[in-house]
Protein backbone atom coordinates (compact mmCIF):
# COMPACT_ATOMS: atom_id res chain seq x y z
CA UNK A 1 0.00 0.00 0.00
CA UNK A 2 2.58 2.36 0.84
CA UNK A 3 4.44 1.54 -2.56
CA UNK A 4 1.59 2.47 -4.28
CA UNK A 5 0.88 6.03 -2.52
CA UNK A 6 4.30 6.90 -2.94
CA UNK A 7 4.17 6.53 -6.95
CA UNK A 8 0.85 8.43 -6.89
CA UNK A 9 2.50 10.93 -4.90
CA UNK A 10 5.64 10.83 -7.67
CA UNK A 11 3.19 11.12 -10.21
CA UNK A 12 1.51 13.80 -9.15
CA UNK A 13 4.56 15.59 -8.35
CA UNK A 14 5.83 15.12 -11.46
CA UNK A 15 2.89 16.59 -13.18
CA UNK A 16 2.61 19.57 -10.87
CA UNK A 17 6.26 20.28 -11.47
CA UNK A 18 6.39 19.28 -15.32
CA UNK A 19 6.57 22.12 -18.15
CA UNK A 20 7.37 22.20 -21.95
CA UNK A 21 8.91 24.63 -24.25
CA UNK A 22 8.23 25.18 -27.68
CA UNK A 23 10.58 27.03 -29.77
CA UNK A 24 10.35 27.79 -33.41
CA UNK A 25 13.41 27.11 -35.53
CA UNK A 26 13.51 29.74 -38.17
CA UNK A 27 16.03 28.22 -40.59
CA UNK A 28 14.89 24.41 -39.96
CA UNK A 29 11.44 24.98 -40.57
CA UNK A 30 10.52 23.17 -37.44
CA UNK A 31 9.46 23.29 -33.80
CA UNK A 32 11.81 21.82 -31.14
CA UNK A 33 10.03 20.66 -27.94
CA UNK A 34 12.01 20.95 -24.67
CA UNK A 35 12.21 19.57 -21.54
CA UNK A 36 13.74 22.75 -19.35
CA UNK A 37 13.90 20.33 -15.90
CA UNK A 38 15.08 17.73 -17.48
CA UNK A 39 17.45 20.05 -19.22
CA UNK A 40 17.03 18.15 -22.59
CA UNK A 41 15.47 18.62 -26.30
CA UNK A 42 12.81 15.78 -26.81
CA UNK A 43 12.03 16.31 -30.29
CA UNK A 44 11.70 18.37 -33.19
CA UNK A 45 8.85 18.66 -35.81
CA UNK A 46 8.99 19.58 -39.24
CA UNK A 47 6.10 22.50 -39.68
CA UNK A 48 5.31 25.44 -42.39
CA UNK A 49 8.01 27.48 -43.86
CA UNK A 50 10.19 30.38 -41.91
CA UNK A 51 7.77 29.90 -38.61
CA UNK A 52 8.49 32.70 -35.87
CA UNK A 53 6.21 34.27 -33.32
CA UNK A 54 4.51 31.06 -31.32
CA UNK A 55 1.36 31.86 -29.10
CA UNK A 56 -0.31 28.84 -27.01
CA UNK A 57 -4.20 29.02 -26.91
CA UNK A 58 -5.69 29.99 -24.00
CA UNK A 59 -7.14 26.28 -23.14
CA UNK A 60 -3.19 25.18 -23.90
CA UNK A 61 -4.40 22.91 -26.37
CA UNK A 62 -3.33 24.03 -29.58
CA UNK A 63 -0.08 26.26 -30.47
CA UNK A 64 -0.25 29.07 -33.27
CA UNK A 65 2.81 29.07 -35.26
CA UNK A 66 3.70 32.33 -37.83
CA UNK A 67 4.73 30.66 -40.54
CA UNK A 68 6.01 33.70 -42.20
CA UNK A 69 6.87 32.26 -45.68
CA UNK A 70 3.38 30.73 -45.80
CA UNK A 71 1.68 34.00 -44.95
CA UNK A 72 -0.22 31.83 -42.71
CA UNK A 73 -1.08 30.67 -39.30
CA UNK A 74 -0.24 26.63 -38.43
CA UNK A 75 -2.41 25.67 -35.54
CA UNK A 76 -0.73 22.60 -34.69
CA UNK A 77 -2.32 19.89 -31.65
CA UNK A 78 -0.12 20.01 -28.73
CA UNK A 79 -0.96 16.43 -27.79
CA UNK A 80 -0.26 15.23 -31.01
CA UNK A 81 1.83 17.52 -32.22
CA UNK A 82 0.30 17.75 -36.12
CA UNK A 83 -0.77 20.68 -38.20
CA UNK A 84 -5.17 20.65 -37.24
CA UNK A 85 -5.40 23.72 -39.77
CA UNK A 86 -4.51 27.33 -40.83
CA UNK A 87 -5.23 30.76 -39.71
CA UNK A 88 -5.73 33.72 -42.13
CA UNK A 89 -2.88 36.16 -41.14
CA UNK A 90 -2.29 38.66 -44.12
CA UNK A 91 1.12 38.56 -46.10
CA UNK A 92 4.44 37.77 -44.34
CA UNK A 93 3.06 37.25 -40.60
CA UNK A 94 6.12 37.52 -37.75
CA UNK A 95 5.02 38.13 -34.77
CA UNK A 96 1.46 38.47 -33.24
CA UNK A 97 -0.41 38.59 -29.73
CA UNK A 98 -3.82 36.63 -28.71
CA UNK A 99 -6.11 38.89 -26.44
CA UNK A 100 -6.26 37.47 -22.84
CA UNK A 101 -10.12 36.09 -23.53
CA UNK A 102 -8.43 33.94 -26.09
CA UNK A 103 -10.43 34.75 -28.90
CA UNK A 104 -8.77 36.68 -30.93
CA UNK A 105 -4.98 37.65 -32.94
CA UNK A 106 -3.46 40.53 -33.81
CA UNK A 107 -0.96 40.21 -36.71
CA UNK A 108 1.82 42.15 -37.54
CA UNK A 109 1.71 42.18 -41.02
CA UNK A 110 5.24 44.92 -41.88
CA UNK A 111 5.20 44.38 -45.82
CA UNK A 112 1.69 46.26 -45.74
CA UNK A 113 1.80 48.14 -42.62
CA UNK A 114 -1.15 46.38 -41.33
CA UNK A 115 -2.44 44.92 -38.06
CA UNK A 116 -4.50 42.24 -38.95
CA UNK A 117 -7.63 40.91 -36.37
CA UNK A 118 -8.44 37.12 -36.44
CA UNK A 119 -11.61 35.73 -35.34
CA UNK A 120 -10.06 32.52 -33.93
CA UNK A 121 -13.64 30.44 -33.67
CA UNK A 122 -14.16 31.44 -36.97
CA UNK A 123 -10.54 30.95 -38.16
CA UNK A 124 -11.86 34.52 -39.99
CA UNK A 125 -9.89 37.61 -40.58
CA UNK A 126 -12.08 40.20 -39.34
CA UNK A 127 -10.36 43.10 -40.38
CA UNK A 128 -6.97 45.11 -41.31
CA UNK A 129 -5.94 47.75 -39.49
CA UNK A 130 -3.42 50.62 -41.17
CA UNK A 131 -0.41 51.62 -38.71
CA UNK A 132 2.83 53.14 -39.60
CA UNK A 133 5.52 51.81 -41.55
CA UNK A 134 6.58 47.81 -41.12
CA UNK A 135 4.84 47.19 -37.90
CA UNK A 136 6.28 44.39 -36.11
CA UNK A 137 5.70 44.06 -31.90
CA UNK A 138 2.10 43.64 -31.38
CA UNK A 139 0.50 43.01 -27.45
CA UNK A 140 -3.33 43.20 -25.53
CA UNK A 141 -3.24 44.83 -22.75
CA UNK A 142 -3.88 42.82 -19.78
CA UNK A 143 -7.42 44.90 -18.91
CA UNK A 144 -8.19 43.98 -23.01
CA UNK A 145 -8.64 47.68 -23.41
CA UNK A 146 -5.82 48.26 -25.69
CA UNK A 147 -3.76 46.42 -28.99
CA UNK A 148 -0.94 48.19 -29.15
CA UNK A 149 1.15 47.82 -32.40
CA UNK A 150 4.90 49.52 -32.91
CA UNK A 151 5.93 50.53 -36.14
CA UNK A 152 9.61 49.80 -36.54
CA UNK A 153 10.49 52.73 -39.53
CA UNK A 154 8.25 55.21 -38.19
CA UNK A 155 9.57 54.95 -34.74
CA UNK A 156 6.20 55.33 -33.01
CA UNK A 157 3.90 53.41 -30.96
CA UNK A 158 0.19 52.75 -32.22
CA UNK A 159 -2.88 52.41 -29.53
CA UNK A 160 -5.30 50.80 -31.07
CA UNK A 161 -8.85 50.58 -29.16
CA UNK A 162 -9.78 46.80 -28.82
CA UNK A 163 -13.25 47.62 -28.87
CA UNK A 164 -13.30 49.36 -31.99
CA UNK A 165 -10.37 48.69 -33.28
CA UNK A 166 -9.46 52.09 -34.51
CA UNK A 167 -6.01 53.79 -33.63
CA UNK A 168 -7.06 56.28 -30.72
CA UNK A 169 -3.45 57.46 -30.32
CA UNK A 170 0.37 57.22 -31.25
CA UNK A 171 3.41 57.55 -29.29
CA UNK A 172 6.91 58.61 -30.09
CA UNK A 173 9.42 56.04 -29.17
CA UNK A 174 13.38 55.86 -29.99
CA UNK A 175 14.12 54.39 -33.64
CA UNK A 176 13.00 50.51 -34.56
CA UNK A 177 10.51 49.50 -31.86
CA UNK A 178 11.14 45.62 -31.01
CA UNK A 179 9.41 44.32 -28.52
CA UNK A 180 6.44 45.61 -26.19
CA UNK A 181 5.06 43.81 -22.57
CA UNK A 182 2.44 45.52 -20.41
CA UNK A 183 2.60 45.24 -16.54
CA UNK A 184 0.37 43.07 -14.91
CA UNK A 185 -1.84 45.87 -13.73
CA UNK A 186 -1.56 47.55 -17.33
CA UNK A 187 -1.01 50.83 -16.09
CA UNK A 188 2.67 50.84 -17.59
CA UNK A 189 3.84 49.55 -21.34
CA UNK A 190 7.90 48.85 -22.13
CA UNK A 191 9.02 49.19 -25.31
CA UNK A 192 12.31 48.07 -26.80
CA UNK A 193 14.38 50.04 -29.11
CA UNK A 194 17.12 47.78 -31.46
CA UNK A 195 18.30 50.82 -33.06
CA UNK A 196 18.33 53.57 -30.10
CA UNK A 197 19.74 50.96 -27.62
CA UNK A 198 17.22 51.63 -25.45
CA UNK A 199 13.87 50.80 -23.19
CA UNK A 200 11.18 53.41 -23.04
CA UNK A 201 8.68 52.85 -20.18
CA UNK A 202 5.63 54.69 -21.07
CA UNK A 203 2.51 55.89 -18.72
CA UNK A 204 -0.64 54.05 -20.15
CA UNK A 205 -3.39 56.84 -18.86
CA UNK A 206 -1.46 59.55 -20.64
CA UNK A 207 0.20 57.53 -23.33
CA UNK A 208 3.62 59.46 -22.47
CA UNK A 209 7.32 58.37 -21.52
CA UNK A 210 7.74 57.93 -17.66
CA UNK A 211 11.67 56.75 -18.65
CA UNK A 212 14.09 56.06 -21.06
CA UNK A 213 16.19 53.15 -19.68
CA UNK A 214 20.11 53.01 -21.14
CA UNK A 215 22.20 49.94 -21.05
CA UNK A 216 26.40 49.96 -20.10
CA UNK A 217 28.16 46.19 -20.20
CA UNK A 218 32.05 46.34 -19.70
CA UNK A 219 33.73 45.20 -22.61
CA UNK A 220 30.84 45.45 -25.62
CA UNK A 221 30.43 48.39 -27.47
CA UNK A 222 27.36 50.31 -27.69
CA UNK A 223 26.73 49.03 -31.52
CA UNK A 224 26.20 45.67 -30.03
CA UNK A 225 23.24 46.58 -27.68
CA UNK A 226 19.90 46.22 -29.44
CA UNK A 227 17.18 45.87 -27.33
CA UNK A 228 14.20 43.59 -28.98
CA UNK A 229 12.42 41.23 -26.77
CA UNK A 230 11.02 42.13 -22.89
CA UNK A 231 8.94 40.17 -20.59
CA UNK A 232 7.80 41.63 -16.91
CA UNK A 233 6.84 39.67 -14.20
CA UNK A 234 3.15 39.28 -12.72
CA UNK A 235 4.24 40.61 -9.46
CA UNK A 236 5.89 44.02 -11.36
CA UNK A 237 9.34 43.47 -9.88
CA UNK A 238 11.16 42.96 -12.81
CA UNK A 239 11.40 43.34 -16.44
CA UNK A 240 13.83 41.38 -18.39
CA UNK A 241 15.20 42.19 -21.70
CA UNK A 242 16.96 40.42 -24.62
CA UNK A 243 19.79 42.71 -25.96
CA UNK A 244 20.32 40.82 -29.34
CA UNK A 245 24.12 40.26 -30.44
CA UNK A 246 25.04 41.64 -26.73
CA UNK A 247 24.66 37.98 -25.85
CA UNK A 248 22.99 39.57 -23.12
CA UNK A 249 19.69 39.73 -21.20
CA UNK A 250 19.30 42.77 -19.15
CA UNK A 251 17.34 42.57 -15.20
CA UNK A 252 15.50 45.86 -14.55
CA UNK A 253 14.02 46.67 -11.52
CA UNK A 254 10.51 47.16 -12.94
CA UNK A 255 9.82 49.66 -9.99
CA UNK A 256 13.12 52.02 -9.82
CA UNK A 257 13.26 51.32 -13.15
CA UNK A 258 17.43 50.81 -13.05
CA UNK A 259 19.23 47.93 -14.19
CA UNK A 260 20.69 45.65 -11.78
CA UNK A 261 22.08 42.83 -13.58
CA UNK A 262 23.29 41.40 -17.03
CA UNK A 263 22.89 37.52 -17.66
CA UNK A 264 25.35 36.27 -20.43
CA UNK A 265 23.51 34.38 -22.62
CA UNK A 266 24.13 32.55 -26.45
CA UNK A 267 25.15 34.41 -29.34
CA UNK A 268 22.29 36.92 -30.29
CA UNK A 269 19.72 36.63 -28.33
CA UNK A 270 15.90 37.22 -29.54
CA UNK A 271 13.08 36.19 -27.16
CA UNK A 272 12.07 35.66 -23.64
CA UNK A 273 9.49 33.78 -21.73
CA UNK A 274 9.36 33.07 -18.04
CA UNK A 275 8.44 29.69 -16.47
CA UNK A 276 4.83 29.30 -15.17
CA UNK A 277 5.77 29.95 -11.19
CA UNK A 278 8.01 32.49 -13.22
CA UNK A 279 11.48 31.20 -11.17
CA UNK A 280 13.13 31.08 -14.56
CA UNK A 281 13.70 32.90 -17.53
CA UNK A 282 14.07 31.30 -21.00
CA UNK A 283 15.67 32.83 -23.88
CA UNK A 284 16.25 31.97 -27.41
CA UNK A 285 20.01 32.44 -28.86
CA UNK A 286 19.20 32.30 -32.81
CA UNK A 287 22.98 32.02 -33.92
CA UNK A 288 24.30 30.25 -31.11
CA UNK A 289 21.41 27.84 -31.94
CA UNK A 290 20.57 27.05 -28.37
CA UNK A 291 18.21 28.20 -25.61
CA UNK A 292 19.24 29.55 -21.71
CA UNK A 293 17.84 29.03 -18.74
CA UNK A 294 17.90 32.15 -16.19
CA UNK A 295 17.48 31.58 -12.53
CA UNK A 296 16.15 33.92 -10.57
CA UNK A 297 16.30 32.86 -7.25
CA UNK A 298 19.86 32.31 -8.35
CA UNK A 299 19.96 34.84 -10.16
CA UNK A 300 22.94 33.37 -13.03
CA UNK A 301 22.24 31.32 -16.20
CA UNK A 302 21.99 27.66 -15.10
CA UNK A 303 22.00 25.96 -18.03
CA UNK A 304 22.02 26.27 -22.46
CA UNK A 305 20.10 23.51 -24.55
CA UNK A 306 20.90 23.07 -28.00
CA UNK A 307 18.16 23.17 -30.03
CA UNK A 308 18.35 23.73 -33.95
CA UNK A 309 19.05 26.17 -36.30
CA UNK A 310 18.07 30.11 -35.42
CA UNK A 311 15.35 29.69 -32.34
CA UNK A 312 13.07 32.24 -32.58
CA UNK A 313 9.77 32.04 -30.87
CA UNK A 314 8.98 30.08 -27.52
CA UNK A 315 6.09 29.49 -25.76
CA UNK A 316 6.27 27.37 -21.77
CA UNK A 317 3.38 24.82 -21.24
Amino acid sequence: MKQILAAVLFLISSQVNSETLYVTLEKDNALAVVDPIAGKLLKTIAIGQRPRGIVLSKDQQQLYIATSDDDTIQIIDINTLKAVGTLPSGEDPETFAMNPSGDQLYVSNEDDSLVTVIDINNAKAIKTIPVGVEPEPVTVSPDEKWVVSASEATNMVHWINRKTLTVEDNTLVDPRPRGLSFSADSKRLWVTSEMGGTVTVLDVASRTKVKTINFEIPGVSADKIQPVGIIVDKENHWALVALGPANRVALINAQSLEVENYFLVGQRVWNLAFSPDQKRVYSTNGVSNDISIIDLNLMKVTKSIAVGRYPWGLVVK
